[in-house]
């Protein structure tokens, strides 16, 4: 096109919001953008001196242009993104990210079944997320379904009930083995236990939704208020079945990482560059938690500079994540029609939160830099602790790790496990098991600062080696009271000690208030995760021991065709043999099953 064919076309463009295309001679689209105002953007191209070459090579290359006109700035955001993926513009710069990262769905239909998909359908549902670290989304999944009963089955109701206004839904539950089974829908036409009417359970979607948004205090409130409401009329065990429900709901809550009273929502954007490429890392923060940490690296072109290449990209993430913040925050400054509010944070919250997101990005860097400049080949032990040396920042190599984890069963058999790695190898002659002694009650945070006294106290006795790393399976929480322990033998600035949070993988390290986080590609991470899935197996192991141990030789073994399994949920349920003489074959039933708990009623009251 003649450029006074560019000029005619510049004065009938409108001043709406939407998406403008370029396109070549061949009539190949080699740019999209989007704009508040088509004819100001669009008119910038072709007034005053271009500063980079890219532009200059593109306003070359222009034979026509192309506007589609939009309602909305929204609009417009996802047009352009989706016309991006479509045409593959050889001007713009592509998120080359193409995972499809897993959402938890609430699907649209009577009583909503929840779970996760990597598949987003436009049928009126709500979807959460997206997350980046699958622990993330099956944590939040134990936790909903621990404590509300939600429905599992594809159950098709039939349309004549549904149309008869008349008749009202219950779901039936059975709890089985500390879990709701699903069994079906019924007219809600006498009271039970086991019913829950579709008001009720629609008010269980809406706590869920809620939790899924970080608003926790309104669950809390309730279960609180169902707790005491049972406690006045004496029921005692759905009392208790409530104070362990808001326990469960509590403890995820103070795993999960607040980063601010004051911030609820904003996103975080850091780009850092050299010669060839840039790196981008992409932090959400919703209702006061991160939610999301992703990281990107794109290769630099025609000398573009980090400015254009983090405006180009920021749409196009902000799609992939759903994002409906109106703040962003970034380490540059940066135009962004995304955004009401683009700022450069110099101090307080914002700021401490932007000195994350770079580091993080910084430690990606470095990850990228190391996977392309070492061969497969070279994957040896040696290599993999020399990036955990770097990316712990560590003055010497972690050749002496160990590695620390509790488990118990419902406060009961509480027991620890130390597992050693030496030279990036299990050193399974040097685990050791620990029975806790000074800890009464379930505390998980007693517990560790415990076996690490006792672990370093012996070693310090003895006269032996100290490791390099210490890893501790748990938050801040854990990482403190470990810390107490070295504090007390005066050993915490001979030894790196770090925590590792199992919701986004985070790395804690004592003092800080924010943690790392280490690509999960990276073989130093992989090796952290090791560690901490051995020291779970192993403290696993022995937990099972003691509790096995303790049930043998029991007159419920004796009983023919009741094994261990039965015997346990029997346990978990009635806490003691005593308790399991005095109830009926219906209250058995609800447990074990109606034969196993015929036998057993059988056999107490023959």
């Amino acid at each position: 096109m003649e450029k006074s064919s560019i000029s005619e076309l510049l004065k009938i463009i409108t001043n709406s919001p939407g998406v403008y295309k370029f396109l070549d001679k061949s009539n190949r689209v080699i740019y999209v953008g989007k704009a508040k105002n088509l004819k100001k953007r669009v008119r910038s191209y072709f007034t005053g001196k271009k500063s980079d070459e890219k532009t200059r090579s593109l306003v070359s290359n222009i034979s026509d242009i192309s506007v589609v006109l939009v309602d909305t700035e929204s609009d417009a955001l996802l047009l352009e993104n989706n016309l991006i993926k479509k045409f593959k513009p050889k001007y713009n710069i592509l998120l080359k990210d193409g995972k499809s990262y897993p959402w938890i769905c609430i699907k649209k239909e009577r009583f909503p079944r929840i779970f996760l998909t990597r598949k987003i359908i436009n049928d009126g549902s709500d979807y959460f997320g997206p997350y980046t670290n699958i622990r993330t989304i099956n944590t939040l999944l134990d936790l909903i379904n621990n404590i509300y009963p939600i429905r599992k089955s594809n159950y098709n109701l039939n349309q004549k009930i549904i149309s008869d206004k008349n008749v009202k839904l219950s779901l039936r539950v059975l709890e089985k083995k500390s879990h709701f089974i699903i069994l079906g829908f019924e007219t809600d036409n006498h009271s039970s236990d086991n019913l829950i009417s579709e008001k009720k359970y629609n008010e269980i979607i809406i706590s869920i939704k809620n939790i899924l948004k970080g608003k926790f205090s309104k669950s809390k409130i309730q279960l609180k208020k169902e707790m005491m409401g049972f406690s006045e009329t004496e029921e005692f065990e759905k009392a208790l079945e409530c104070k362990n429900k808001l326990k469960a709901l509590e403890n995820y809550q103070s795993k999960s990482m607040i980063v601010s009273s004051k911030i609820k929502n904003i996103d975080i954007y850091s780009i850092i560059s050299d010669e060839n490429n840039a790196y981008v890392n992409f932090t959400q923060v919703s209702n006061g938690f991160i939610i999301s940490s992703f990281n990107t690296h794109v290769k630099k072109t025609n000398v573009i500079d980090d400015k254009i290449i983090l405006e180009q990209l920021i749409p196009q993430i902000k799609v992939k994540f759903m994002s409906k913040s109106h703040e962003l925050c970034s380490n540059i400054i940066v135009d962004s029609m995304d955004y009401k509010k683009c700022l450069v944070p110099k101090a307080g919250d914002k700021h401490h939160l932007l000195q994350m997101s770079i580091r993080n990005i910084k430690n990606y860097r470095i990850t990228i830099f190391k996977s392309k400049n070492e061969s497969e080949t070279s994957n040896s032990s040696h290599r993999i602790l020399k990036i955990l040396k770097d990316d712990l920042n560590m003055k010497v190599l972690p050749n002496h790790i160990e590695c620390f984890d509790n488990s118990n069963f419902q406060g009961s058999f509480p027991s620890s496990a130390c597992v050693v790695f030496k030279n990036g190898k299990p050193s399974k002659k040097e685990y050791r098991h620990f029975n806790i002694k000074s800890v009464t009650s379930p505390d998980d945070f007693a517990s560790m600062q415990e076996v690490v006294f006792r672990r370093y106290s012996r070693l310090i006795n003895e006269n032996k080696s100290l490791p390099d790393l210490i890893i501790i399976d748990g938050g801040k929480g854990q990482l403190s009271s470990s810390v107490k322990s070295l504090k007390s033998l005066g050993i915490e600035k001979k030894i790196v000690i770090i925590g590792i949070a199992k919701r986004l993988e985070e790395i804690y390290f004592y003092g800080e208030s924010t943690p790392i986080y280490i690509d999960k590609r990276s073989p130093s991470l992989k090796l952290i995760q090791k560690l901490r899935d051995e020291a779970h197996r192993f403290s696993l192991r022995q937990h099972r021991t003691r509790r096995d141990n303790s049930f043998l030789g029991t007159e419920l073994q004796d009983i023919t065709g009741i094994g261990e399994k039965t015997f346990l949920n029997l346990m978990k349920k009635y806490k003691s043999i005593k308790n399991i003489k005095t109830k009926s074959i219906d209250e058995l039933k609800e447990t074990i099953g109606f034969k196993k708990a015929k036998i057993i009623y059988g056999y107490f009251n023959s």
